[in-house]
């Protein structure tokens, strides 16, 4: 990884570090930050001699090599001070808090319009809505491109943030079109690495976007987790956040294992902010506070939870899993303690 002694290199200077590479067959990735830029080296960085001629240019402060399957995201990288920005909030700075419905019912658009207001009323600092979902049963109600609109009219009316799930690369196209602040990639798709190059090509340009990445169904080692999050990194937006929700194999009475307790082995290995899902890991409403609260006191940097104004009006997954807005209110006001607790004994 190439630290330049300017905030960035020149095009000319980019060019030269660029083909000193080549020819020892790597390639320079840019990551662009607000205040300074990085350049990671993509490729086998070992060669004594390739080291040597870049720290012979007089523009380069040094180059920092780290030997790791994620180099980008690994804590000891040149990015461990970088801080996402969502919306207002800056993660590791609040608490932040996605909710909103599991799914955007396209036929009574009022119900997710009441709901995000709720939810912003309940302390929210982002809003989640389901566009599109993917169903075990093909003929299960998939989604519609038309709640999109509905999700990004919400938004306008409440001045928050939102985060969409995306499946393919149409799908990434019209919400990054649409203003979508938040991609969110599920734990069907954590491991289709192809979804990840086009979602990592698709926002690299954009580093007022970012992305949700979650937590596989059938993840292994935490090694693999964050190697998913590189593949989106590795084009150059490093606003990628990682999300526990529960992994398989289920636990009797929980929809699937909850997993908030990885969040300490998330984040020695990797600086990525984490923000965990309560509601698909214990799958049941009455059980959402307990789970959310037991994330933040493992460390978690936010919540995402989902919350409906009339649980048992709603589709998809919340009529049995969503919290109501008073609900929200009350796991908001907690978290928000535990947090502020657990960061003064730091």
């Amino acid at each position: 990884m190439i630290l330049p002694k300017a905030s960035r290199l020149t095009p000319e200077q980019l060019n030269e570090v660029t083909a000193i590479v080549t020819e020892f067959g790597c390639s320079i990735q840019p990551i662009i930050g607000a205040v300074r830029s990085i350049y990671a080296i993509l490729g086998d960085e070992r060669d004594e001699l390739m080291i040597n001629r870049l720290e012979g240019l007089d523009y380069i402060e040094r180059i920092d090599r780290i030997q790791s399957p994620f180099k980008l995201m690994d804590r000891r990288s040149d990015l461990s001070t970088h801080r996402i920005r969502v919306g207002r909030s800056i993660l590791g700075e609040e608490l932040v808090v996605i909710a909103g419905q599991c799914t955007i019912d396209p036929k009574n658009p009022n119900y997710f319009y009441e709901t995000a207001a709720a939810v912003k009323e309940a302390g929210a600092t982002s809003l989640r809505g389901g566009v599109w979902k993917p169903r075990t049963n093909p003929y299960s109600f998939q989604g519609d491109a038309k709640s999109l609109d509905i999700l990004m009219e919400a938004s306008r009316r409440t001045g928050l943030p939102v985060d969409a799930e995306v499946m393919d690369e149409d799908q990434v196209k019209l919400a990054l079109d649409a203003g979508v602040h938040m991609l969110q990639v599920g734990a069907r798709n954590a491991l289709n690495y192809s979804l990840l190059r086009t979602i990592g090509k698709a926002v690299s340009q954009r580093p007022d976007r970012s992305v949700l990445l979650k937590r596989s169904l059938h993840m292994g080692p935490i090694a693999e987790f964050v190697s998913a999050a590189e593949y989106i990194v590795a084009f150059g937006n490093p606003n990628v956040i990682l999300c526990p929700r529960g992994t398989a194999p289920t636990l009797d009475g929980y929809r699937n294992h909850p997993d908030e307790s990885i969040t300490p082995l998330l984040k020695e290995k990797t600086w990525a902010p984490v923000i965990v899902d309560p509601s698909h890991s214990v799958g049941k409403a009455s059980y959402v506070p307990a789970c959310a609260l037991a994330a933040v006191a493992y460390g978690a940097d936010g919540l995402c939870i989902e919350s409906h104004v009339s649980p048992s009006h709603g589709i998809g997954d919340d009529p049995k899993q969503a919290v109501t807005p008073e609900v929200l209110a009350g796991i908001i006001r907690q978290a928000r303690a535990l947090w502020a607790l657990r960061r003064g004994m730091a």
